[in-house]
């Protein structure tokens, strides 16, 4: 039996992010009115492969076997392979910037209201300068958001946290399409 995202049951062990996803492409199909590009497809082995030979973190290819970008809403983004190869400019060190950029400390791996969301190649962790919008450049150091990219997804993305995390004043709440499909999918009130 396939999944929703085309895997065969048994392919991959059934995890949290698996199921958090699945029952999200779920609500998705049962949404017409929700936006079909919010959530990503997945990436193949051959395509990871590829990508992780060209020096993309593992941890950031292993999401993307199971979830390949989500548009979480107007502000909050989770890159997929494609965009997020095409967006590592903001990894690159800025003049007078007090953050410590750099193309082999970081991924970036996304954006939250303006500001880029990296994942730390060392330790694993995603790291953001979040609250500052399009001025995150300037902070005077990034915060941990979540010690892994899975924990990101299921704590902060897939959850009620998202609404305090996307910053969505309580007037625009009924219109926002990821938090829609998180209360269909089950995962949030």
């Amino acid at each position: 039996m396939k999944s929703g995202d085309g895997r065969m049951a048994g392919d991959i062990p059934e995890t949290r992010l698996i199921a958090t996803v699945d029952a999200l492409r779920l609500a998705l199909l049962e949404s017409p009115d929700v936006l079909s590009f919010t959530l990503g497809g997945t990436i193949d082995e051959e395509t990871a492969a590829a990508a992780e030979t060209d020096g993309v973190p593992r941890e950031f290819l292993d999401f993307c076997r199971v979830l390949d970008g989500a548009s979480c809403g107007p502000d909050v983004r989770l890159f997929g392979l494609e965009e997020a190869e095409e967006c590592q400019f903001y990894c690159g060190p800025v003049v007078d910037s007090p953050l410590p950029l750099s193309p082999e400390k970081l991924f970036c791996i996304g954006m939250i209201n303006q500001a880029a969301i990296f994942l730390d190649r060392a330790g694993g962790g995603v790291l953001g300068a979040l609250g500052i919008g399009s001025d995150w450049i300037d902070a005077e150091r990034f915060e941990q958001l979540a010690p892994g990219l899975e924990a990101f997804f299921l704590e902060r993305l897939a959850a009620p946290e998202y609404v305090r995390l996307a910053s969505i004043d309580d007037e625009l709440l009924e219109y926002d399409d990821w938090l829609k499909l998180l209360r269909r999918a089950g995962l949030a009130g």
